[in-house]
């Protein structure tokens, strides 16, 4: 019998699977791996339903249905006053496989992709599959910032790309208007496509509108912007996502893309579609997830826990040495699932080498506030017996 291939014989299971999976034996409470418990707004699966029932349930088009691509195009106008129209739009089943398209259409093996750390564990791995080399960038806490100077002397002549996440997670910052413009800067000085993983850019908790890189000087014809309705609408089973990027380079990203899905259940892309036209729907979902995120935050805090700041994602972070928990994230993860019931990411997981930061633990908050004081309750108790 041949070997199977070792490339991913030799990867290990994601922290997002591994926590879950420990979640579902110890019959814990999942605040790891991120998602709602609730279902998503019942407008939106009436909106599914009505399309199973009356629609054509074959194979849609292969960048998606025209309909749903001008929605998509509609709501970036209206919500980011951005210049855009159907064939600027590529749909995909969610958005790791817009990244999977987006690293296949623009990087060439032998180049190199700054990534920037922490990172969504899938993209090195899709930069690597290509034949090109992952470059980490560190990102630090609190902050988070983005270092020109440290950019910079990350760049070779091989550079051909770097993956942007705006809004950031696990953190939950958002870049500035300042970052925004050295980020577009360096990319045209050094004529370097940038795929931008803006999933969260609805879920944000300041009140601001989401600002794209996209929008940027220069960044009009080097820029994948990238979208989730799994984020928006807290549908993440849906997996319906989608690239934005000027119309020649779309057409290239489509090519790769019908080589991976090639479509999405086209009674999902109806719904969305209808979905990304309503405003009070979108910002209604926002505003349950903010209720929420109080709930978790401040009754971490109250409890004495240090939570880093954040404004944006379904996320918050626990600062654990200025805690008084003196363990690192990954045990620390390990022990609060099996013994105090309660599943978490250790953010040292999104984050390759050695210079990773291993005292920050991730907690989802888009949970019944029921759930997150049961968490909390757990949590506490389990720190008092260290």
């Amino acid at each position: 019998m041949h070997a199977l291939n070792p490339v991913y014989t030799a990867l290990p299971t994601t922290i997002f699977e591994h926590m879950s999976g420990l979640a579902r034996d110890h019959g814990a409470i999942n605040l790891g791996q991120g998602f709602p418990d609730a279902p998503p707004p019942a407008a939106l699966s009436s909106a599914a339903a009505r399309a199973l029932a009356e629609r054509s349930q074959q194979y849609p088009p292969m960048a998606g249905l025209p309909e749903l691509r001008d929605a998509i195009a509609a709501f970036y106008r209206r919500r980011q006053a951005l210049d855009l129209a159907r064939d600027h739009v590529i749909v995909t089943s969610g958005a790791t496989e817009a990244v999977a398209a987006a690293v296949l259409g623009v990087v060439s093996p032998g180049d190199e992709v700054l990534l920037f750390q922490p990172a969504y564990d899938a993209y090195a791995p899709l930069v690597r599959r290509v034949g090109a080399v992952p470059v980490f960038v560190p990102l630090m806490p609190p902050r988070w910032a983005y270092d020109g100077d440290a950019i910079k002397a990350a760049i070779t002549p091989k550079t051909r790309a770097m993956i942007i996440n705006d809004p950031l997670n696990p953190a939950g910052t958002v870049m500035n208007a300042a970052q925004r413009a050295m980020l577009a800067a360096i990319a045209v000085a050094h004529d370097l496509f940038v795929i931008c993983d803006e999933v969260w850019e609805t879920v944000r908790f300041d009140g601001a509108d989401h600002a794209s890189l996209l929008a940027e000087p220069g960044m009009a014809m080097r820029t994948v912007k990238i979208g989730s309705a799994g984020k928006i609408f807290g549908a993440t089973g849906w997996k319906v996502g989608w690239m934005i990027a000027a119309p020649a380079v779309a057409a290239v990203l489509a090519k790769a893309h019908q080589f991976l899905t090639f479509t999405t259940p086209p009674m999902l892309q109806w719904a969305v579609a209808e979905g990304l036209a309503d405003d009070t729907m979108i910002d209604g979902q926002v505003a349950g997830w903010a209720t929420t995120r109080a709930v978790l935050n401040d009754g971490l805090r109250t409890r004495g826990f240090a939570v880093l700041p954040g404004v944006a994602t379904w996320f918050s972070c626990i600062d654990l040495a200025a805690s008084g928990i003196a363990i690192d994230d990954r045990t620390v993860a390990e022990r609060l699932v099996r013994e105090a019931g309660v599943a978490s990411i250790p953010l040292s997981a999104l984050w390759e080498g050695h210079d990773a930061p291993r005292h920050i633990l991730r907690l989802c908050h888009s949970k019944p506030a029921s759930m997150l004081e049961d968490a909390l309750a757990r949590i506490s108790r389990w720190r008092d017996t260290l």
